[in-house]
């Protein structure tokens, strides 16, 4: 079941793309199956601090996982 892919339309702000989006599947536009995996060097993480009660056996064995 070979469909052809719908063109994609011109977007006057990244809102309208956003709601487009949210209402449309990618895959009547895009061939997934020749995407090709790429490499972001220079993209960071984002880290946030937060607070986290555990029992103590459970920190005990996350901190011996993690050695």
């Amino acid at each position: 079941m070979n469909n052809p892919l719908k063109t994609l339309p011109e977007f006057a702000s990244v809102q309208e793309e956003q709601r487009f989006w949210e209402s449309h599947d990618s895959s009547d536009y895009l061939d997934w199956s020749q995407a090709q995996r790429v490499v972001l060097p220079n993209l960071k993480p984002s880290t946030k601090t937060i607070s986290l009660r555990l029992p103590q056996h459970l920190l005990d064995s996350i901190k011996v996982a993690a050695d």
